[in-house]
């Protein structure tokens, strides 16, 4: 499946990639890339689901849905908001991705960002901005995250 993407430049949350307090290399901002609404789309319904268009509206039938697919439970507000840039410790304890693995980031149905895994691991407290249920997944692994309001996230499996 190819893609096409909208340029960081004028993508509708860029702000986030160019806030001051967390700068982003330009090196990392080439390998952000904001999809277009029609491969937002395909990613999601491909890989997260195709009942439902956000995190909230979740039903039976959506493997993010059913509790079996999470495993563990951790908190990021407190890494997020702390002076180190590191990611949450439990991460690394459940996903075992290369730093070339290209990883999507999905807000929403129409909201999802391509990047790399080395680059989400510099940046990810710029993506965290919104947080409302985003989903991180990497096909072809199993593994996925799932960032919650709350300040915590859920490690799983996709099914």
């Amino acid at each position: 499946m190819s893609h096409t993407y909208i340029p960081l430049n004028q993508y509708k949350r860029k702000w986030i990639f160019n806030h001051k307090d967390l700068p982003v290399t330009e090196a990392d901002q080439l390998q952000i890339k904001p999809l277009s609404d029609k491969s937002a789309m395909q990613v999601w319904n491909k890989w997260i689901s195709n009942k439902s268009s956000r995190a909230e509206q979740f039903a039976k039938g959506d493997w993010a849905a059913k509790d079996s697919a999470w495993s563990v439970t951790e908190h990021w507000q407190s890494a997020w908001d702390s002076e180190d840039n590191s990611l949450p410790e439990g991460l690394f304890e459940h996903i075992d991705w290369l730093d070339d693995d290209v990883v999507f980031f999905c807000y929403e149905k129409y909201q999802v960002i391509e990047t790399r895994w080395d680059v989400f691991v510099r940046n990810w407290k710029c993506f965290l901005f919104f947080d409302d249920g985003p989903l991180l997944i990497a096909p072809p692994h199993k593994q996925a995250v799932m960032f919650e309001q709350s300040g915590q996230f859920k490690l799983g499996q996709r099914g």
